[in-house]
């Protein structure tokens, strides 16, 4: 049974700035590299997905600001730094990026190297876990990406910040300014900030039942399954496709009732990696909505950096996630 303590008051206050200034700190050096931003910016990991000079000084700041204020905490995150160290042209420009937010200090492209590795920490009792760039690809694109950070404790997540830099405020507005902060706490609620901490308003689902989001790559699920289980509930209107946790954000929000994601029927074993949901999901979870896996089975944080024992996601607005459910056991 997992443990649904929350965090202390003066430690939950404290992880949660602490995890607010790094995600925004992150943001502008996201920002910097996009504005200056050339095709020679990315390389390719072993399962051929591009990796930023973002990803790598997002991690960075992140990992050196939770790592300094909580030494004893692990960090899982998605990058090392094993393919900087072998490109040294990459490394310099992504010190050079990171240098720009250090206040006190320069520091060496060893020491970028090491505060990266910091997130090559393991699973356990308590820790955080980082996606530096979720949604590479949309960043590449200029479109949506988010910076995912979170805190876990006994497999329940208790904190959650979501960098949206480039979502606008509301994503059907005219002209809207762009770029948003979810950060949520274990039993006190979502709250939707701007991109420089400014805080707007606290969030919550709709309960209207209308339009569902996915993910923008075909690739990343089932888009055929998808529309099934949209027609099934009588969702008409055409679905929100956009990277990263971003679709968690717009759920939040109640700007749509469903986020699902099935494995791609070509990769029917393919299993989730912990840092693409833990943020999303609680940002979700305290804005009133629900989240499982597409068996109705809880998120399963503890089984390494692949949630294992989980298959697909399903984000709702609670409201419908039971429909949806059974929905699913007819396709």
């Amino acid at each position: 049974m997992k443990s649904q303590t929350h965090l202390t008051e003066p430690q939950g206050k404290i992880k949660k700035q602490i995890a607010i200034d790094a995600v925004l700190k992150a943001i502008q050096l996201c920002e910097q590299v996009q504005a200056e931003m050339v095709s020679t910016d990315a390389i390719q990991k072993a399962d051929r997905s591009p990796v930023t000079l973002a990803d790598f000084g997002s991690q960075a700041l992140i990992c050196q600001a939770i790592g300094d204020a909580f030494p004893d905490d692990p960090i899982v995150a998605e990058e090392d730094a094993q393919a900087l160290k072998e490109n040294a042209s990459l490394l310099e420009r992504v010190t050079d990026y990171v240098s720009r937010f250090c206040d006190d200090t320069s520091p060496s492209a060893e020491t970028v190297c090491e505060w990266i590795n910091r997130g090559s920490g393991e699973v356990g009792s308590n820790f955080w876990t980082l996606d530096p760039i979720d949604g590479t690809k949309g960043f590449l694109r200029r479109d949506q990406y988010a910076i995912a950070l979170a805190y876990i404790v006994d497999g329940v997540v208790q904190l959650g910040v979501l960098g949206c830099p480039n979502l606008p405020y509301r994503l059907d507005a005219p002209a809207p300014e762009r770029g948003c902060l979810f950060v949520a706490i274990r039993g006190e609620g979502t709250q939707l900030y701007t991109k420089t901490g400014e805080s707007l308003e606290q969030v919550h689902v709709s309960k209207a039942v209308h339009r569902f989001a996915e993910s923008f790559e075909s690739t990343h699920g089932d888009s055929n399954a998808h529309a099934k289980i949209a027609n099934a509930l009588g969702i008409t209107e055409s679905p929100v496709q956009i990277d990263s946790q971003a679709k968690y954000g717009i759920v939040s929000r109640g700007e749509a009732s469903l986020y699902i994601r099935l494995p791609n029927p070509a990769f029917p074993d393919y299993r989730e990696c912990i840092w693409d949901h833990a943020a999303g999901m609680i940002v979700v979870e305290e804005a009133g909505g629900t989240v499982t896996d597409a068996n109705g089975a809880p998120l399963n944080f503890l089984t390494g950096k692949r949630m294992h024992e989980n298959r697909g996601i399903v984000a709702t607005n609670g409201k419908i996630h039971q429909h949806v459910l059974k929905a699913l056991l007819s396709i």
